[in-house]
């Protein structure tokens, strides 16, 4: 297989352990395959992502090769592959929007963002940059609540002939116009909201159903998480919370035996707490009754590092968008979606949504060859402006 052009809009801590994760996978070899779902994914491996072209707002990061940008603060996640080399593919300087809030400007440089004084790109520079460099998948990373900003990157996506993983609730592939628009253009769509691989949600909603299962009324329920990244300070404004709780919420509710009142369910982040860093602590209690309406509950403590923690999705995430362009398949990825993400279009019980995805990379072989960017010698991988 060739390598999977990637581009990546946002190069912050999830960004960052994506890209360690490559090149650590890289670096182990085949015989290594700890903490994936898929070493080998439809005949494309984790060691065949190649990121091709990036995007950001942060004096530290435009400018520099990916391989240094990743490790600039505001950054925080765990370092555990410090050995990434240069990959060609210099930051460029994005677009703005609502990619950071008002109460984030102006803060410790160490805990965030530090605009960059270069012009913001055009539409026709970011669609000029995404072919040139080759992308043929692009990677949302922004902040949450930056739906401007996203609704402008898939924009130019959709203009360059790329393929969108979206890991952010803003909502892209379960709003209908836009999953139109991926289908009218041949171009396949993965959204929204990935799932980490053990993460508050994805054991949320496996304890939910199991008490579905085992039928065990489920009365009343909360998931409160605290970190200390910048993915917890941006949403500290709450009023860029609103599709992450409808996404989060959602994803537990789909799964619930009968629905919850909105009073008996309460699923969000709780608060930023500075020394955490890029760890994530989750706190679950789920309240019901069992056989002859005895009561039960149930509290659960998850501690975790945040960013390889959905990395560990995206890298297949990725790949399952590779196959679809390779086999022609356009619109929203159902299995996917529903497999990797907390708000996909068709929500389904997290067997369903496994057996979907195994049956989406087993597949149907590719259509035709698809031609991949060449370039002359002389050329840079990434475009400028």
């Amino acid at each position: 297989m060739t390598a999977i052009r990637t581009a990546i809009v946002g190069l912050g801590n999830c960004a960052s352990a994506l890209i360690q994760g490559i090149n650590y996978y890289r670096a182990h070899g085949n015989g290594h395959t700890h903490g994936l779902m898929h070493w080998d994914l439809g005949g494309y491996l984790p060691t065949d992502v190649e990121i091709v072209a990036a995007f950001d707002i942060d004096s530290r990061k435009v400018g520099k090769d990916v391989g240094e940008a990743i490790f600039q603060p505001p950054n925080c996640t765990k370092v555990f592959h410090r050995e990434v080399p240069e990959t060609g593919a210099i930051v460029q300087m994005g677009r703005l929007l609502d990619g950071i809030p008002a109460h984030m400007k102006g803060l410790d440089p160490d805990f965030c963002f530090v605009p960059s004084d270069e012009p913001e790109a055009t539409r026709e520079q970011v669609i000029a940059i995404l072919r040139h460099s080759g992308a043929e998948i692009l990677v949302n990373f922004l902040p949450v609540g930056a739906q401007d900003a996203t609704e402008f990157y898939v924009d130019c996506a959709l203009a360059a002939g790329v393929a969108v993983v979206n890991c952010i609730p803003v909502f892209i592939a379960s709003n209908p116009e836009w999953a139109q628009r991926f289908s009218d253009k041949g171009l396949p769509l993965i959204g929204d909201d990935v799932k980490s691989q053990i993460g508050a949600t994805i054991v949320h909603r496996v304890l939910t159903d199991l008490f579905r299962q085992r039928g065990v009324e489920l009365d009343q329920t909360y998931q409160l998480n605290t970190g200390g990244n910048t993915d917890f300070l941006n949403m500290l404004d709450r009023t860029r919370l609103s599709s992450k709780k409808v996404s989060k919420t959602e994803a537990v509710q789909a799964v619930a035996a009968k629905r919850l009142e909105d009073r008996n369910i309460h699923i969000g982040p709780s608060d930023y707490v500075s020394w955490q860093q890029d760890n994530k602590i989750g706190f679950i209690r789920m309240e019901g009754k069992i056989f002859g309406d005895v009561p039960i509950n149930l509290e659960l403590r998850l501690s975790v590092e945040d960013s390889p923690n959905s990395a560990g999705v995206v890298i297949d995430m990725i790949r399952c968008a590779m196959l679809a362009l390779d086999r022609g398949q356009a619109g929203v990825l159902k299995g996917p979606s529903a497999f990797f993400c907390k708000h996909p279009p068709d929500q389904f019980t997290d067997d369903e949504a496994f057996h979907l995805v195994a049956k989406f990379i087993s597949g149907p072989p590719k259509k035709v060859a698809k031609p991949r960017p060449l370039f002359a010698e002389n050329e840079e991988k990434t475009g400028s402006r």
